[in-house]
């Protein structure tokens, strides 16, 4: 047992031989004794120490013990503290009705019973020892109700987690059969168009220029296909840890003017102009699939939402820094949504068709980390939004070594 689990007892006496024979048959291995000569002293000491029992002298000089005891009173911090009164005075000065009246548990006259002092004594502490292991007790059954409180929070919330998983998941394979079944239906009417012209002998459809759009509409309807599993395996990697970027030197101009050209065909058909604004250029050490990747994603989904309106794609030098921004003029975006939009799975188009998985912001911004970098926007919905790539431009070592 510790020294702090030990019990104090308080004897108070003004006669140092009194307090030295007292201490000796209260002396105990889970006992602290403490002694004070006075009312004074026994006060400081009852405001230092919590204690199991106080045994007081009652004609003392100064403040006498049943002064003591009628302040033990009066004080919360004391008053629970029980009183035993001693005194050499005879029974006939009726003291020990004095001694109850002040709040004593009991009156013990000189000379001390040895034995009798000891056993009420042990009570006492008995007494003490089972309101601290009460208290420890409370304690405890506090703290685990607390941890049964957390457990349960956290239970809760793992289970509306779960919930949300499963409903996403749920969401997930809904959004991913309607993804692919779209370039099916188109590949598969065109396997039925080219069977049925078969049966009928009509070879004049399967001519240079027909065979020219056949092959061309496959491709395009076999791409969206890839793309879809491309997105999902690079969502995988992300979460794996397993995403890997090969960085070398790359001119962000020639890129741009890449993907701008390829794209211009999709921008016509919806609308869009799409234009890249001029600009000198631009070298760093990028991983230059994924920095296609994403102007590609800023890009297909700038016309998917731009409303028909122009696209523009524009290039700014920040000192080592370099910032891509893609603005269309569509409905923009509203400020509740500025987050949500590059979580996974999550469309700007919640009502109608829905307009791929979700994952092509997800995966820009991810890729945009990749490379120390950062992906953000800026939207005033009616007014159209601006995604901005920036990336560092600072020597990689990689690139470093190939110069050499």
């Amino acid at each position: 047992m510790s020294e702090q689990e030990h019990s104090k007892i308080l004897i108070v006496d003004d006669l140092p031989e009194n307090l030295q024979a007292l201490e000796a048959l209260l002396r105990h291995d889970q006992r602290v004794i403490h002694q004070a000569s006075s009312g004074e002293d026994a006060l400081a000491l009852l405001l230092q120490h919590e204690f199991a029992l106080a045994i007081l002298d009652v004609q003392m000089p100064g403040m006498n013990g049943f002064e003591l005891a009628e302040m033990m009173r009066s004080t919360s911090r004391t008053r629970h503290i029980p009183i035993v009164f001693v005194s050499a005075a005879g029974r006939e000065l009726d003291y020990a009705f004095k001694g109850y009246e002040t709040g004593a548990v009991d009156f013990m006259y000189k000379p001390l019973d040895s034995d009798a002092v000891r056993s009420k004594v042990n009570v006492f502490v008995a007494l003490d020892q089972q309101r601290r292991e009460t208290a420890r007790q409370m304690i405890a059954l506090e703290k685990s109700r607390q941890e049964q409180e957390t457990l349960l929070r956290e239970l809760n919330q793992t289970q509306q987690e779960l919930q949300r998983s499963l409903k996403m998941r749920d969401e997930f394979m809904s959004l991913v059969a309607h993804e692919l079944r779209t370039p099916l239906n188109t590949l598969f009417l065109e396997t039925q168009m080219r069977s049925l012209q078969l049966k009928r002998g009509n070879s004049a459809a399967f001519g240079p220029q027909q065979m020219e759009g056949m092959i061309q509409r496959d491709e395009r309807q076999i791409k969206s296909m890839i793309r879809l599993i491309d997105d999902m395996l690079d969502v995988s990697r992300m979460r794996s840890g397993k995403l890997s970027i090969r960085p070398a030197q790359v001119e962000l101009m020639k890129l741009l003017e890449r993907v701008v050209s390829d794209l211009s065909l999709q921008a016509a058909t919806t609308g869009n102009a799409l234009t890249l604004v001029p600009h000198a250029p631009v070298t760093g050490c990028w991983d230059e699939f994924r920095v296609e990747q994403v102007i590609v994603n800023l890009l297909t989904n700038a016309l998917r939402y731009g409303c028909g309106q122009p696209v523009q794609v524009s290039v700014d030098r920040l000192g080592d820094l370099v910032r891509i921004d893609v603005r269309d003029h569509g409905k923009g975006i509203a400020p509740a949504d500025l987050d949500r939009i590059f979580e996974p799975y999550e469309r700007g188009a919640r009502n109608g068709e829905p307009k791929g998985l979700g994952l092509g912001l997800y995966i820009s911004r991810q890729l945009a980390i990749s490379h120390g970098g950062e992906l953000r926007v800026t939207s005033t919905p009616g007014e159209g939004s601006t995604f901005s790539l920036v990336l560092p431009c600072s020597e990689h070592p990689v690139c470093a070594e190939a110069d050499v």
